[in-house]
């Protein structure tokens, strides 16, 4: 009895369900899928959305992953940088005396550099301006068989502290992890202090050794240039240059010895200083705000042509 009503339940269980199976097969089988219709807010809306996320997620960290093609391209970039040099110092002298180099321990600076083209087509051209500690200064020759040393107010040597404002062409060619480096600008400066010294034969007097005559000039400017090579290590370069500077402000008045014979003295200097630049925006490949600009673009192309599709 209970075998025959197991058997009976199932067998109106079965006559029940079918039915509803053969129903919903037909149903999925008639079901068609409706796209729906989005207006044109709604599609800029969604375009919006989509370059904010490609902005969000584009990180310096993927940047720096990118591959860029066999021609690197350089961006207009720029640079600030902490230099050191020694210097050799001598004065070209009218009418001509017989001297020493000085070597002069420091020349300390700080340089930005702006790089860019040239009239907008002309590449690895910039700017270089920098500020500069530097010294300038003269040592008569002794002559030993004469037993005499030509001095400048009782001094055979001076030495002067310059503060130096350059500013420069900069060129820069590119190659591997290096570039050739072309500078050619004008500076102005200001002698700052100057000590005399008297040296073997020589007699310098309180008020003048640490101290400018009312007949010194100061200010100081002329013609600063060089070459020098610089390694690159993303984002830091260090340079090396050697920089030729000469002085069109002579030390003193021409009238200094007599209003009727003019003197003149223009301090030049040869430096070879290193530096260490800090790339302050990205030097090749393409930058962040160019692949925003780039997504933006492919986006709104992609739209607009679907659109006339």
């Amino acid at each position: 009895m209970m075998t025959m009503n197991k058997t009976s339940i199932i067998f109106f269980l079965l006559l029940f369900l079918m039915p509803v199976c053969l129903h919903s097969k037909d149903n999925a089988d008639t079901l068609k899928l409706t796209k729906p219709r989005l207006d044109r807010k709604e599609i800029r809306s969604t375009k919006e959305k989509v370059v904010e996320i490609i902005e969000d997620t584009i990180t310096n960290e993927y940047l720096d992953t990118l591959t860029i093609g066999k021609n690197v391209m350089i961006n207009d970039y720029s640079l600030f940088g902490f230099q050191y040099g020694v210097g050799l110092s001598r004065v070209a002298w009218n009418p001509t005396q017989k001297q020493d180099m000085l070597i002069m321990p420091y020349n300390i600076g700080i340089t930005y550099t702006k790089y860019g083209k040239m009239f907008g087509f002309m590449p690895y051209f910039g700017m270089q301006a920098g500020l500069f500690l530097t010294q300038e200064g003269y040592q008569f020759t002794h002559d030993k068989d004469k037993d005499y040393t030509n001095k400048i107010e009782g001094a055979e040597k001076a030495v002067m502290q310059v503060v130096e404002l350059p500013v420069l062409a900069h060129i820069h060619v590119d190659f591997w992890k290096m570039k050739l480096l072309f500078n050619l600008g004008c500076y102005a400066g200001y002698r700052l202090n100057i000590q005399r010294y008297p040296g073997h034969t020589g007699s310098v007097s309180e008020s003048v050794a640490n101290s400018f005559l009312e007949t010194d000039n100061r200010f100081d400017y002329g013609l600063k240039g060089g070459v020098g090579f610089g390694l690159i290590f993303d984002p830091i370069e260090i340079h090396i240059q050697g920089m030729y500077k000469h002085s069109f402000s002579s030390l003193y008045q021409p009238d200094y010895y007599s209003e009727f014979y003019y003197r003149y003295a223009y301090p030049t200097n040869f430096i070879i200083s290193a530096g260490v630049h800090f790339q302050l925006t990205k030097r090749t490949g393409q930058t962040k705000s160019q692949l925003k600009k780039l997504a933006k673009e492919m986006v709104y192309e992609n739209g607009s042509s679907k659109n006339r599709k």
